[in-house]
Formats: C-alpha cells, sequence, structure tokens
C-alpha cells in the first residue's frame, strides 16, 4: 500500500541513462513512487513505448503522470492556435490514455490583452471543444490536470484553476506551490499561508489524491525567473512548512520535484516526510 504522500521527479532522473518510458523501475530502486513523464516539447511517444511504460509503472508500482507540451495555449485570440491547442489536448488524452497515467498536466493560457474574466470564458469554451472531440473516440480513462502558473501574464492563479476544475468532469488540479509563489512576490511564507491554499482547495473541490509540483524558485516582478534546488536556501518556499501542512491536513498527495535535481531533491522531501511523521 503507498503511503498517504508519494514524490518523485519531474522527468527523467538525473543519473539514468535508459528510454524515459522504462524508468519506473529505476525510480523504484530509488525507493520513490511516482514518475511525472515530460512531453513538454512534444508528443514524440509511439503507441508501443506508452504501453511498455504503462506495463512497468503498473509492474513496479509507480503512479504515473504526464506533462503535455508547453505551447497550449487555450485563451487565445488567434483561431489557429486554439485549433492547435485543442490538437494537442486531444492527442494528450490519446496518450496519456495509453500510458494509463492518472494526470495529463498543462498549462492553461495566458491572458494577452484580454481581461482576467474574458480570458478565463475563452478558455472555458475550448476545453468544451476538446472535449467533444474526445467524446467522439473510445478515449475513456483521462485526467487533464490544469496547472498554476508561475507567470502574472499567464491564465492560472488558484481560484481561476479552481474554477476550471468545478465545471468540467475529467479536470483535477496540479498546484505547483513554486509558481504560486512566485507569481505572489514570495506571499507563501508560512505554515498558515498552505493552510489557506490546501483548505481553498477542500472546500471548493472534491478530490481523491491532490497533485503537487514542488521546488524552490527564484522570481521577479513578472512572477517567475529559474527553478532552484532544495539545498538553495535563499529562495523560497519553505518545504518544511509545505510538508507539514499536508501531513496536518490528512491529505492524500502526490508531490512531484521540479527542481534541477529531480529525483534527488524528490529523495530529500521524502525522508523530510518521514522525519515529520
Amino acid at each position: 500500500m503507498k503511503p498517504k504522500i508519494i514524490f518523485g521527479p519531474a522527468g527523467r532522473p538525473i543519473n539514468y541513462k535508459g528510454p524515459a518510458y522504462k524508468a519506473p523501475e529505476y525510480i523504484a530502486n530509488e525507493k520513490l513512487s511516482a514518475y511525472e513523464y515530460q512531453a513538454g516539447r512534444g508528443l514524440r511517444i509511439s503507441e508501443k513505448s506508452s504501453n511498455i511504460l504503462k506495463e512497468e509503472s503498473n509492474k513496479h508500482d509507480v503512479l504515473i503522470s504526464m506533462h503535455a507540451p508547453y505551447f497550449i495555449n487555450l485563451s487565445s485570440n488567434n483561431e489557429k492556435t486554439i485549433n492547435n491547442s485543442i490538437d494537442i489536448l486531444f492527442k494528450s488524452a490519446q496518450i496519456g490514455d495509453w500510458m494509463g497515467v492518472y494526470r495529463i498536466v498543462f498549462h492553461p493560457g495566458h491572458y494577452l490583452k484580454n481581461k482576467k474574466n474574458e480570458t478565463l470564458k475563452i478558455a472555458k469554451s475550448t476545453i468544451n471543444k476538446v472535449l467533444e472531440k474526445i467524446e467522439k473516440t473510445k478515449i475513456k480513462n483521462f485526467t487533464f490536470s490544469p496547472e498554476t502558473t508561475g507567470k502574472k501574464s499567464q491564465l492560472g492563479n488558484l481560484n481561476e484553476i479552481i474554477a476550471i476544475c468545478k465545471e468540467f468532469d475529467n479536470f483535477e488540479p496540479t498546484i505547483d506551490i513554486a509558481h504560486l509563489y512566485a507569481r505572489d512576490n514570495g506571499s507563501i511564507q508560512s505554515k498558515n499561508d498552505y493552510n489557506k491554499i490546501f483548505s481553498n482547495l477542500e472546500n471548493e473541490l472534491d478530490i481523491k489524491r491532490l497533485h503537487y509540483h514542488f521546488t524552490r524558485i527564484e522570481y521577479g516582478k513578472s512572477g517567475e525567473i529559474r527553478h532552484h534546488v532544495l539545498s538553495e536556501v535563499d529562495y523560497g518556499p519553505n518545504p518544511k512548512y509545505f510538508i507539514e501542512s499536508l501531513i496536518e491536513c490528512d491529505f492524500k498527495a502526490t508531490v512531484i520535484c521540479e527542481s534541477p535535481l529531480l529525483d534527488h531533491d524528490a529523495l530529500i522531501l521524502k525522508k523530510l516526510y518521514e522525519s515529520l511523521l
């Protein structure tokens, strides 16, 4: 049985030399239990390789998620961009079904020159078109997971992500703590700040397992600049407060480490969790 909170890397482990679709055995041998397959630069994996990843994840009891391509923009004013985004999310659902992923993570879009409420409206309209396309196929096993974003120009603050997930079936949030920290000028400083986030999620959504991204992050006036490793304590957010709050709130959660050290820092987060139990 998996512990309530499990940890894993956002992508291929640092010292792993094999194909990404065979990484679960390596990850399990590290005593990690989750793996977010990275398709941010494009959906290049075949059905055969996707099926191998599914088999390997089941064999080694590693929970799989997938990060869809970064160039999705559900709120664009450009029809071609909208249509491309629909195609990308549709293809992500197809590949995610082959892989057996439990979450398909994606960045929803950008405000551009639109007001925030108009941006959210456009994104919801685009999502409806994605779901209509999926309904015409045999794809049944998919859960899209819009992610809180790190730049102030991006659609994806906490309330917007909750609003999207409340409106659609097969949608669960990805809460990137570092992104929230960066876009809100380092506002997550205490356990109480984490508790407010978790309470908001609990009050608004019925979630069986929460999906988180975590790393330390550098930010500027526009939000996110770059990720940092956990040992760089000059940067936030604070991992101890994060883990303590998760434990106290008694959530089931998957924590995907996005630091430049990936699985190495995922193990540090896991050991921190175990030390706090």
